[in-house]
């Protein structure tokens, strides 16, 4: 693993409101996330694991406090470099799956290389050889509607994984999937985080799901409640 970490949170804070309504979200988070971690956020709700991440995935800001990510300060860049840091070097998973219902598998892979402005044969090989790598190359010409829960998921890790992210994001990706499809997806995730060294941030309430990663990092009030597993 490398020695300096891919993502840096420096007494972070998050606060929502003011006055009597004010919420404090987060509350001086200290963290440290190298490459190839495959690492659970858990919490209760209102915990603070949202929010962070949310300003891990660039989606929020903090208050206060500092979010590097590879060794760049978050702060210091654009709303256009922003996006570009989403586009290029992020991935998000999401319990909902988020694909195009209407729209075949294949092309919901396609659609971030278009942004990427990938010619049209690049992006079908890329996208069909992603979709191997999930299992779902049988699949490719099935809309998101013909396909189930798990297998919707699938096609959902593997669109985020067709622009080669440094980080993935996945926010209770087995949410809506019963424990057999559950237990796919995730075992899904620990071979990529295994063989492809892919470095995976995931959100779950679920301790069953969370011992899938090889760290788990607790959230309450705020704060980072405990932070176990192997480190670098």
């Amino acid at each position: 693993m490398a020695a300096d970490p891919t993502i840096s949170l420096r007494a972070v804070t998050k606060i929502y409101g003011s006055g009597e309504a004010e919420v404090a979200a987060l509350r001086g988070i200290d963290l440290d996330i190298y490459d190839g971690e495959f690492v659970a956020v858990m919490g209760p709700s209102g915990s603070g694991k949202s929010t962070t991440m949310n300003i891990l995935g660039c989606l929020d800001t903090p208050t206060s406090g500092e979010y590097y990510f590879k060794g760049t300060n978050i702060a210091q860049l654009s709303r256009d470099e922003l996006a570009l840091l989403r586009r290029n070097y992020l991935g998000f998973v999401f319990q909902g799956f988020n694909l195009l219902k209407r729209t075949t598998a294949i092309e919901n892979l396609e659609l971030p290389l278009i942004y990427r402005h990938i010619p049209r044969a690049e992006r079908h090989r890329m996208a069909l050889e992603t979709l191997g790598q999930v299992g779902l190359a049988d699949r490719a010409d099935h809309t998101a509607a013909e396909l189930s829960g798990g297998q919707q998921q699938r096609v959902a890790i593997a669109r985020a994984l067709v622009t080669n992210p440094a980080v993935m994001f996945a926010d209770e990706p087995t949410g809506n999937l019963d424990s057999v499809k559950t237990h796919e997806i995730m075992q899904l995730l620990k071979t990529l985080n295994a063989q492809r060294g892919l470095t995976i941030v995931l959100v779950t309430h679920e301790e069953d799901v969370a011992a899938y990663a090889k760290r788990q990092i607790r959230f309450r009030d705020g704060h980072i409640e405990s932070d176990t597993g192997p480190r670098p």
